[in-house]
């Protein structure tokens, strides 16, 4: 084997092993990274309450939200419907959401056709009715089940407030969560959101210190 065959034979083993090396290299980095993103991910969710840590999709177009965004936030959940008696409540919710968002507020509704079937069954037919009737801006979720029955389970979220307060009764329950994820206080369908209870309350928890 001439010196010319010999070096190059050298060099091709030097470039192979270089090349396991970087494959080596990156297998080891991507790995790294994987395990860096999951222990971010860890760290983000153990930062957020447990009552709030839920992703639902959103009534507009089902892209995925983690209620986990609302830490810090005064929380109101309701359970709504579009042929209920009690829908006109949709525009005391608004009412309360664009006088409070700017300090704290936020309303989330979860629209659910378990009490007498009173809701849409197309999620974009309930988006355009909150939209075209009562100006709906604060944040909604899919159609989802509140309660448990015979053939249905209520959403992981109404399940821990079911327990914490009750299951909801009829359309437009609520439940009012404070600063730090706690629940507070639950309300009727019949209390008004623009009541002067669930205002007094909402609004001292608003002036809390998280």
């Amino acid at each position: 084997m001439s010196e010319i065959t010999r070096v190059g034979i050298l060099r091709l083993g030097a470039d192979v092993m270089e090349i396991k090396n970087r494959s080596r290299f990156l297998s080891h980095l991507v790995v790294l990274l994987a395990i860096a993103a999951l222990i971010s991910m860890r760290t983000a969710n153990s930062s957020c309450p447990e009552l709030l840590n839920h992703e639902f999709p959103k009534l507009q177009d089902d892209t995925p939200q983690n209620l986990c965004m609302y830490k810090d936030s005064v929380v109101l959940v309701v359970n709504t419907a579009s042929f209920c008696g009690f829908t006109k409540q949709y525009e005391g919710l608004e009412n309360l959401y664009e006088k409070y968002s700017s300090k704290g507020l936020v309303v989330l509704g979860f629209p659910s056709g378990n009490f007498r079937n009173q809701e849409y069954s197309s999620n974009k037919k309930i988006a355009e009715f909150c939209k075209n009737t009562y100006g709906v801006k604060f944040p909604m979720f899919a159609k989802s089940n509140v309660i448990d029955s015979k053939d249905t389970l209520a959403n992981p979220l109404f399940k821990k407030l079911s327990v914490l307060a009750e299951p909801p009764r009829w359309n437009f329950h609520k439940y009012l969560i404070s600063r730090d994820g706690t629940f507070h206080k639950s309300f009727s369908s019949f209390t008004s959101p623009t009541s002067r209870g669930l205002v007094r309350e909402i609004e001292i928890l608003l002036n809390s210190q998280r």
